[in-house]
């Protein structure tokens, strides 16, 4: 397996890989990065469907990417997925699947589409005061020394940064900056968590420092994650024959380990309460989601809250990943990430309004018509002075297809779910979905006496806790997370968040696929090369154009520089006079 960019390779298709016809697939769960595998195996590996089997432990497929209505509860969405234009493993999928609602075209195609037909940006990104502008007017507000600290961590190296926490390369010159309450709220990163991630996030999205005051680069789907990439996904697959076998859990997977070679051998099976077992040989690959960030998950209702669930269930993701992990060092440590749900849980939850009566409010806010079709809030909307730290959204409108056209569903949800609440006394994991609503209506300005009643029956809310959902950030180092193929390995590769490659950042739908990718191509010695990640972090204009938004638009002309530096400073221009880098840096406004 290699990696590419340009066009040569993005438009070739790959030869039939020798052997495939005697290869069989087995793919433990059917997240996205477990469907990407199989697509990819189908697609560019030409393997036979019928060979391709999807174990899923649930009754339906998605993972993390849901989108549901559940009878005798309503609508819900565990979570929203913002995406990038360079997302270049995805896009390579995506323009061969075909859409699910227009005929001939693919879903990147209608993707592409609607984005340049609506682009998405905020016009309101955080509020205080119960819905007034909190005026971080797209500033970042970093001090000198601020902005040196980002820097630095910029530039540190990975190695220097295992094992540690945010807060001990940022203090509150960052932490108490707008800079970091865009950031935190947007990715969801809490202060203890991985200073490496951090570092990582930087370098990978550098290109878009300027758009996170207002979400000018991100990108959404038409209707939620499920219905606008999953059942894609589903129908292409099934259209090649492959085989979905769900409430299908799978326990563990037994290897044979020698010194330079290990062999996945058997998959140890639980089906309807039934331990079964299925043997591999080494034309059987089996791709390994291990871990998982929804696991444990659990729903409340209107009038119950969500049970934190944090107890690790055997024949569950972690129960699984232990166990595989327990049998060579190469296979992980899963205890880095799922050992402390307190440090790794926030919560959610999914807003139906049933009336006219809460719409208003949220116009006010986004100032968009919410009923138009187009961008509502463009991004979360963050309460900034929420105990609970709550943000909301609502995307495009219908959020399912099958909604009523005079309901809007939305998306809370808050990193903080041990504090309690501005307006609800009790910590978000207390609450019961009403009182959830009564704590966002409070915070998007209704009156008091209103907002029991409207909470009560002018909308329907799902709370829901996710014990795990941020485990990936914890601290770690070289080692934590298994290689998508491990070294020596024959027949087996591990896909998603918690498997490793030093190409990209997790917790994005881009690493899910990529990791698909790569474990594909690499098993099946396919001669394609897998894209690699957007070069932003290596383009001088990029670094440049960060470097003057992240200090609000200021340039070395605008800074304080003291006497030693601005006598530096001048004497180092001078040198670059009527060059090229002097246009460089006048064109990016350093000077």
């Amino acid at each position: 397996m290699y990696y590419s960019s340009g066009n040569y390779e993005a438009f070739v298709r790959p030869e039939k890989p020798e052997g495939v016809d005697r290869k069989s697939a087995y793919i433990i769960g059917s997240g996205l990065a477990a469907l990407s595998a199989a697509c990819f195996l189908v697609r560019d590996g030409q393997m036979d469907g019928k060979r391709v089997h999807i174990l899923e432990k649930d009754p339906i497929p998605g993972g993390a990417c849901d989108g549901y209505e559940y009878e005798n509860l309503g609508y819900v969405i565990r979570g929203g997925r913002e995406m990038d234009n360079h997302f270049e493993c995805m896009w390579d999928l995506f323009h061969s699947i075909p859409s699910i609602e227009t005929e001939g075209v693919s879903v990147l195609d209608e993707y592409y589409w609607l984005n340049k037909h609506d682009p998405n940006y905020s016009l309101m990104r955080a509020t205080v005061n119960r819905g007034e502008d909190a005026h971080t007017d797209g500033k970042f507000g970093l001090s000198e020394k601020g902005s040196m600290e980002i820097m630095k961590l910029f530039f540190t190296p990975d190695e220097d940064l295992y094992d540690k926490r945010i807060t001990e390369v940022f203090d509150n010159e960052v932490l108490n900056s707008n800079f970091w309450l865009y950031w935190r709220t947007m990715f969801a990163f809490e202060n203890w968590h991985s200073a490496l991630e951090m570092k990582l996030y930087i370098k990978r999205f550098v290109h878009h420092i300027g758009g996170l005051p207002d979400f000018k680069a991100l990108r959404f789907t038409k209707y939620n994650q499920y219905e606008s990439m999953i059942l894609p996904m589903i129908k292409y697959l099934e259209s090649f024959n492959v085989q979905f076998h769900y409430n299908t859990k799978v326990v563990n997977v037994e290897f044979d380990i020698q010194k330079d070679k290990k062999t996945a051998k058997r998959i140890v099976v639980n089906h309807d309460d039934v331990e079964e077992y299925i043997d591999l040989t080494e034309n059987d690959l089996m791709f390994i989601t291990n871990g998982g960030c929804v696991e444990n998950s659990s729903l409340g209702s209107q009038d119950k809250p969500a049970s934190f669930k944090h107890e690790i269930k055997a024949g569950g993701g972690w129960d699984m990943w232990r166990k595989i992990a327990a049998q060579d060092p190469s296979f992980g440590h899963p205890d880095k990430f799922c050992k402390d749900p307190e440090q790794t849980n926030w919560m959610s939850a999914t807003v139906t309004t049933l009336d006219d009566r809460i719409p208003p409010y949220i116009r006010k806010i986004c100032q968009r018509d919410p009923f138009s079709g187009k961008v509502v809030t463009g991004g979360i909307v963050t309460a900034k002075d929420s105990n609970w730290l709550l943000s909301w959204t609502f995307n495009r409108q219908p959020h399912f297809r099958n909604q009523p056209k005079d309901q809007l569903v939305g998306w809370i949800y808050g990193l903080f779910s041990d504090k309690p609440g501005n307006f609800v006394k009790k910590t978000m994991r207390e609450c019961t979905g009403k009182e959830i609503c009564m704590e966002w209506l409070y915070h998007m300005g209704v009156p008091e006496s209103e907002i029991a009643d409207l909470a009560e029956h002018s909308a329907n809310t799902i709370p829901c806790m996710m014990p795990y959902i941020t485990a990936f950030f914890m601290p770690r180092s070289a080692g934590d997370r298994p290689a998508v193929v491990p070294e020596g390995s024959v027949n087996f590769a591990f896909l998603g968040q918690f498997a490793e490659t030093v190409r990209d950042t997790i917790f994005t739908t881009e690493y899910s696929v990529r990791t698909g990718m790569e474990a594909v191509y690499t098993l099946l010695n396919i001669d394609r090369g897998v894209p690699e990640v957007w070069g932003s972090t290596y383009d001088v204009r990029d670094l440049l154009n960060a470097t003057v938004k992240m200090n609000d638009g200021k340039g070395l002309s605008d800074m304080d520089l003291g006497l030693k530096r601005k006598i530096a400073l001048k004497e180092a221009l001078k040198k670059v006079d009527g060059t090229d880098i002097e246009k460089l840096l006048k064109e990016y406004h350093i000077i």
